[in-house]
């Protein structure tokens, strides 16, 4: 029998995972260096030795590697676990309900360093956490995405869905990117004097209510009732195999990779663009993301038209040549001839329609290319698809890091910001490396449907 099309409510129960699994993952990316690495006028301890490893790789680049590099193999280990189970209530929101406490635990203790100060045991410490961290992030997300192809029946309904999911995305960027806006809330309100406890206090709570919201579509949605996919067989190895050779998939990876990366710099900088290269308070970060998701919501009603009118391809091209210039301009950051909030608000702004077109069709993309490759193989693997997807994406995300992480090294404060500037130079190049290779792919003939 069919499944039945989940409603609105499902639907918006669905997007709620992406809000949790947001929050937490960009509280790392956003939160990380700038908690452990801050800038010279942060208010804020160092906590690891500014080290370089072999001379090239400074310690904060090392940490994130080293727990990202364990999660790597984790990815399609869950996946076909998931994509081969015969739970009797899904294949996917069993495996999604457990991986939330885990996620919690060690996104709230990556925050609590070992050593109140600079020291190398905190940097060890991180390793652990992050790793633990990143293996239940993996075993929540890709379950949940796989669910996106299952859910859905057209190429319209997967855009909508994955718009839906994008505005829990955003949602969980917007609250990352307020830490600090809490935190000066939470001191104020309270006793707390210490900065690095109130910043704590608060991605505490955040972790908390992230793991509360990523439990709206396990016990909200029916995965019987509004899913009809059978289990695969294939054992791990050609499961892998058989994803890698799709053709399309390959050059939908590579750019999808470029644009991680690059989104990884940004998230990872904007603290510290706010502080060094502008001069401007870091609580300023929530008020910038939640202006430039705001300003995204527009153009999602615009996205959903033109991916119907003129397919998702052009969209995405064009949306990669508009984030190459938004980069060059973080090169020049702080020497415009206008106000330094001003530079900033153009900034953001101009990533709007990037951020929405960006987050809304490449999964919407990928549930296609799985949909399809489901027909033409009679194996349902596309928890397989999204784990290869998230597998580069966290490379993305972790090189992103680490890349920025590493920069800093040729200057991060103010009078001494050029490894800063050179971020913007990185993100350019990777947002023409993702030009070069999406438009060697081919969209489906039924992606408008």
């Amino acid at each position: 029998m069919p499944a039945d099309k989940p409603p609105l409510s499902k639907q918006l129960a669905y997007a709620c995972g992406m809000i949790g699994w947001s929050i937490m993952t960009n509280i790392i990316i956003v939160m990380l260096p700038y908690f452990y690495l801050p800038p010279s006028n942060a208010r804020l301890t160092p906590l690891v030795p500014q080290l370089l490893l072999f001379g090239v790789f400074n310690i904060m680049s090392a940490i994130t590697a080293s727990g990202r590099l364990v999660d790597a193999f984790f990815d399609p280990f869950i996946a076909s676990l998931s994509d081969k189970s015969e739970n009797r209530k899904g294949r996917r929101i069993p495996y999604m309900k457990w991986a939330i406490i885990p996620a919690v635990v060690f996104c709230s203790l990556t925050f609590c360093p070992l050593v109140k100060g600079e020291s190398i045991h905190n940097a060890y410490w991180l390793v652990f956490t992050l790793i633990c961290f990143f293996m239940g992030a993996t075993a929540y997300i890709i379950p949940y995405n796989a669910l996106l192809p299952e859910l859905t029946r057209t190429g319209a309904e997967r855009v909508e869905l994955s718009s839906l999911q994008q505005v829990g995305f955003v949602i969980g960027i917007i609250l990352s990117a307020m830490v600090n806006n809490f935190a000066d809330w939470l001191q104020s309100f309270t006793h707390i004097t210490n900065r690095d406890t109130a910043v704590q206090y608060t991605i505490w709570g955040l972790a908390i209510f992230a793991g509360l919201v990523m439990l709206v579509p396990v016990f909200a949605i029916d995965e019987k009732r509004y899913s009809n996919s059978q289990p695969s067989h294939l054992p791990l190895l050609p499961a892998i195999q058989k994803t890698f050779g799709n053709r399309n998939f390959k050059y939908y990876l590579i750019s999808d990779f470029s644009f991680y990366m690059a989104l990884s710099i940004i998230s990872s900088g904007l603290l510290f663009f706010l502080k060094s290269l502008l001069g401007l308070p870091e609580s300023l970060g929530g008020e910038l993301m939640g202006s430039m998701v705001l300003v995204s919501l527009v153009f999602y009603p615009l996205v959903n038209y033109l991916s119907k009118k003129i397919g998702k391809k052009p969209i995405v091209i064009f949306s990669f040549g508009l984030l190459s210039l938004v980069f060059i301009a973080i090169f020049f950051l702080g020497k415009f001839p206008i106000a330094p909030k001003l530079q900033i608000y153009a900034l953001v702004l101009s990533a709007s329609f990037p951020l929405a077109s960006l987050g809304i069709l490449p999964n919407a993309i990928l549930a296609e290319i799985a949909q399809t490759d489901a027909k033409q193989t009679g194996e349902n693997r596309e928890g397989m698809f999204f784990a290869v997807k998230y597998l580069f994406v966290k490379l993305g995300q972790t090189l992103g890091i680490a890349l920025f992480a590493f920069l800093t090294v040729y200057g991060k404060d103010p009078g001494n910001d050029y490894g800063l500037r050179l971020n913007g130079i990185c993100g350019c190049v990777l947002c023409l490396l993702a030009i070069v290779f999406f438009s060697r792919f081919r969209e489906c003939d039924n992606a408008r449907d």
